[in-house]
């Protein structure tokens, strides 16, 4: 006996595409050298944009808050970082 063909309601499991460490690396190196957004490095290399974010999350260490001898640009530079971020949701308490 056959078995009945699928439906359009079957559900069926996505597959998830693993990537290399050398992948995500490169993919990382488009926002922080390159300068290119999250949105257009992702779509670079096609990849969700959240996928970007996760990986350059996990590969790009914080940088450090400056310090009271901090330079004027320096200032400036950390607060624009942390205004981005306050923006995206991303300083929780």
């Amino acid at each position: 006996m056959a078995k009945p063909a699928p439906t359009k309601n079957a559900s069926v499991a996505p597959c998830r595409r693993r990537y290399t460490n050398d992948f995500k690396q490169d993919a990382v190196r488009l926002v922080t050298h390159e300068k290119y957004s999250f949105k257009a490095a992702a779509k670079a290399v096609g990849v969700s944009e959240k996928s970007l974010r996760d990986w350059h999350a996990k590969l790009v260490p914080e940088p450090d808050p400056c310090g009271d001898d901090a330079t004027l640009e320096q200032l400036q530079e950390e607060n624009k970082r942390l205004r981005k971020q306050l923006k995206r949701g991303d300083l929780g308490g």
